[in-house]
């Protein structure tokens, strides 16, 4: 197996396998075409059908950027995430929970050494523009304009010095200024923002296009798993056993991924926003993990753009928000993070979660948990209100027993329909905060729902009494080894 450490060895890894990644030479606009060719080949997640979960795909003949390429999709397959960290889909969630008890600090080598730094564009340079330098698609022809979608955001707390990478909606507004939206208190660089900002002070901010995957999963963990003051670089660290490497910026006091194939530097001006469409007056922004086109914010921070360093013949790396890939890289923090709650609180009874595709890895998850007593009776339920602990945005807890495959939705409505009563199996927690990107969580919806993003978390307890378990056994087919009856399908 080869090492991954970087996008370009993610690449490599991945033209060993097939059907994991493919190229083209054909001309691409990155406004609006790219993503919606790729829509077709392998977006997933909760993108207007048809779509699917495919391989991963360089555009290597970008308009508009002939020394560049573009790769999306790296993360849109779980199977994929799972090969790039070096283990089995359903242990990912382990894998991360793991890593977050065993956390590793990244360390700084020296610019010369810094990949990242190959190439240099000053802002103060004649012609400077990044909507030039970089190949940042628009998703739709809706979009308030190019949109940096997986940049890896890294700042530091201006009074403590602690650091932290978070990723956020980027898009770009002129030649070198980039609006930054902030989900409400949801994000650790929007703490370190404001306090910037109570002082007088810019913040040093950078943007690395196009690492490691692992960094880039990593960076989706939030509170409470990953608690203010946590650096999410260090989760990366423990997933590949080695520190992630950073270097100094050239323009601001702040630090980037060594090895990005794109660095923005840049600093959060105080007291400084602009409207999000400013350039197209769509009301829109970009399409968000619900599967809907989130509405362009009227006040969004703008970043003053210092420098863009990146390596030679760089690779941009983009994602479509509602796709396969923002499941993964919200979903299985999402599963970590859950894991490590029930886990703690009762030890052997949870066997595993998947945050569902259908809820963008935020708003639903399933649950398979095992009752070995009858003492385990009611635990499951305790086990779902735990979970809404770990990930406060989560919207739907379905619990399912071990013999039902959690990453199966067929598997998992077949529990729902054969083992749920809806008027004794569920679970109502009405008037909690959730996610404010979920349209049905507005007082337009309802006029009982208080503000937006209030909602009503639900429990689908799909599991059977424990008392009835004999009751409820799956049809037993003999357990034979099919590889000798058909070798093509099993001897891959």
């Amino acid at each position: 197996m080869k090492k991954v450490n970087d996008l370009r060895s993610a690449i490599e890894l991945l033209k060993t396998v097939p059907g994991q990644l493919i190229e083209t030479n054909e001309l691409v606009d990155p406004k609006a075409e790219l993503s919606g060719v790729y829509r077709h080949v392998g977006a997933g997640g909760t993108v207007m059908r048809p779509t699917q979960i495919g391989p991963a795909m360089i555009f290597n003949n970008v308009k508009g950027h002939e020394d560049a390429k573009v790769i999306i999709g790296l993360l849109a397959s779980r199977e994929r995430v799972a090969m790039m960290l070096g283990t089995k889909l359903e242990k990912l969630g382990f894998l991360l929970k793991d890593s977050v008890q065993n956390p590793i600090e990244p360390v700084v080598i020296p610019n010369d050494k810094a990949k990242c730094q190959e190439v240099v564009h000053y802002a103060d340079d004649p012609g400077f523009d990044i909507r030039k330098l970089v190949p940042a698609p628009t998703n739709t022809e809706e979009d308030a304009g190019p949109y940096i979608t997986i940049g890896m955001c890294y700042a530091s707390d201006e009074e403590t010095g602690e650091s932290d990478i978070t990723i956020h909606r980027l898009c770009l507004q002129s030649k070198d200024e980039i609006s930054m939206y902030f989900v409400p208190g949801a994000r650790h660089l929007g703490v370190f923002r404001e306090k910037a900002e109570r002082l007088g002070k810019p913040l040093p901010i950078s943007i690395s296009i196009g690492v490691d995957p692992a960094v880039e999963i990593a960076a989706c963990f939030e509170p409470p798993t990953t608690p203010l003051g946590f650096n999410e670089l260090t989760i990366a660290g423990a997933i590949r056993n080695e520190a992630v490497e950073l270097v100094q910026c050239l323009t601001v006091k702040e630090k980037a991924i060594a090895n990005a194939e794109y660095v923005i530097e840049g600093e959060l001006i105080p007291n400084s926003y602009v409207q999000e469409d400013q350039n197209t007056n769509t009301g829109k922004a970009m399409p968000e993990f619900p599967g809907y086109t989130g509405g362009a914010n009227p006040t969004v921070p703008i970043i003053k753009v210092k420098a863009v360093t990146h390596r030679k013949n760089p690779i941009m790396q983009t994602v479509i928000g509602p796709s396969e890939e923002h499941v993964n890289m919200a979903g299985i923090p999402t599963e970590a993070s859950i894991i490590q709650m029930v886990e703690k609180a009762m030890p052997g009874r949870l066997i595993n979660v998947y945050a569902h595709s259908s809820g963008g890895g935020k708003y639903m998850a399933v649950l398979q948990f095992k009752k070995s007593q009858p003492s385990d009776e009611g635990r499951q339920r305790q086990a779902a209100i735990l979970a809404f602990a770990a990930f406060p945005e989560l919207k739907h807890v379905i619990l399912v027993d071990e013999d039902v495959d959690p990453f199966d939705s067929n598997d998992v409505l077949w529990a729902l329909n054969t083992r749920y009563q809806g008027d004794v199996d569920t679970i109502f927690i009405p008037g909690v905060r959730c996610h404010p990107l979920d349209p049905s969580q507005s007082p337009e919806y309802s006029p009982y729902i208080m503000d937006k993003g209030i909602s009503c978390k639900t429990i689908f307890d799909c599991t059977v009494p424990y008392a009835l378990k004999d009751k409820f056994q799956r049809s037993k087919f003999m357990d034979v080894d099919p590889s000798k009856f058909a070798p093509e399908l099993f001897n891959k």
